[in-house]
């Protein structure tokens, strides 16, 4: 069957909801946390080369950008049929247009502008930066905002570090960051020194617009961000004397900027890093915003600092059912429990072999959305939760004031 006919078939099954294959994406310079629920002999399935698999990410219409042996469609989320058959979430996009992500969000990107991911490390990463437009756009790509959210299903070990350091700490001269960016090669930066950490905790979340920098800690994370992979990372040496290559320190630097320091500092929102006010303005809590106990169910934003993508909780009491309506397109992973979300069986697993298919993620169409998804807890004991991730934030605008 061609493309297109999948995917046909598959919106007429889902009713405008369409089932999503696991996305498995693997990072050389990382070392699996282990919690993503993939089988344990399935962690390097990739190979040692490519390093092991650490990241599942959620209606991407976007590459990953792992370096020259990336495979076709590495980071690309797949429909499925009933009967089994994939096709590219892109071109469902590219198909159904505003119809799939909103008229809106046609009009302005004319495409899906966001994706999520669970990240799951053991240790911590680099202290690391995600460009804004301005610099992302002189390598061909977008900048990339996220936000993070530390859900306690995926969470049951902290990993060897459960610490983030973000920004740079208040008071420190630009000229102190030129020194330590120049100090890479010769081995600790120490670039930690001048940032600030911060404990973190479940069921919680953090804000990091593009330009912000970030040494993400070993909590397994749930990241909607904008639809790139650009980045730069800026620590040197990790905890246990792990290294950092130096091509990853001008990682997305545009050919006659390599070597050019200032460039990289310049990279650097510095005005939103010093931020004296930082945790007040990125910190995020759920906001319950629909919902009962009494109704059986309810949903909470969990991400919403940003205008550009951002995340819900769905909670589903045993034996509850709740018919939601949102303004534009989400993607939506199970996180606990089982039952239905419209005509589709949901249900979140607690082992996934490499390549087997699943009933936990799903893409749920703008129209689909607008319209109401039903979704009911068959469970008499478990709680049924869905994380979900959208482009449109507009009914938390409110909470960004």
């Amino acid at each position: 069957m061609m493309s297109y006919d999948i995917l046909r078939q598959a919106m007429e099954e889902g009713k405008g909801i369409v089932r999503l294959a696991p996305n498995w994406v693997p990072r050389s310079f990382c070392r699996p946390g282990r919690r993503i629920r993939l089988h344990p002999n399935d962690y390097y399935a990739l190979g040692l080369k490519r390093g092991g698999i650490d990241e599942r990410w959620f209606s991407s219409t976007t590459p990953a950008d792992n370096g020259p042996d990336t495979p076709e469609n590495e980071g690309l989320s797949f429909v499925v049929t009933d009967d089994g058959k994939k096709a590219l979430l892109t071109d469902l996009v590219e198909l159904y247009k505003g119809e799939a992500v909103g008229e809106d969000i046609w009009e302005k990107y004319h495409r899906w502008p966001m994706y999520s991911k669970f990240f799951d490390n053991l240790g911590p990463l680099p202290h690391h930066i995600h460009h804004r437009d301005g610099h992302a756009s002189l390598v061909g790509l977008s900048g990339k905002p996220e936000m993070y959210f530390f859900p306690a299903q995926y969470n049951n070990y902290p990993g060897e570090y459960a610490f983030t350091f973000f920004g740079v700490t208040p008071g420190t001269p630009k000229e102190k960051m030129l020194e330590i960016l120049k100090d890479f090669p010769k081995g600790d930066n120490e670039i930690l020194a001048y940032s600030q950490g911060y404990k973190l905790r479940v069921d919680t979340g953090w804000d990091v617009p593009a330009g912000i920098l970030h040494a993400p800690g070993s909590l397994c994370t749930y990241e909607p961000q904008f639809a790139s992979d650009v980045y730069a990372m800026y620590q040197s040496v990790l905890l246990g004397d792990h290294t950092v290559g130096e091509e990853l320190l001008w990682a997305n630097t545009p050919k006659e900027k390599l070597g050019d320091y200032e460039y990289l500092l310049d990279v650097i929102d510095w005005e939103a890093n010093v931020d004296p006010a930082f945790f007040a303005h990125r910190f995020m809590e759920p906001v319950r915003v629909a919902g009962s106990e009494e109704e059986g169910w309810y949903e909470e934003w969990i991400c919403y600092k940003s205008d550009v993508a951002g995340a819900k909780r769905l909670t589903v009491l045993p034996g509850g059912e709740a018919t939601v309506r949102d303004p534009g397109a989400y993607g939506t992973i199970c996180v606990e429990g089982f039952g239905r979300i419209g005509v589709h069986d949901l249900e979140s697993p607690t082992l996934i072999r490499f390549g087997q298919l699943t009933r936990d993620e799903y893409f749920v169409t703008a129209s689909a959305a607008k319209e109401g998804v039903t979704v009911k807890n068959l469970s008499r004991t478990q709680p049924l939760v869905l994380l979900k991730h959208m482009a449109n934030t507009s009914e938390a605008a409110y909470l960004r004031k």
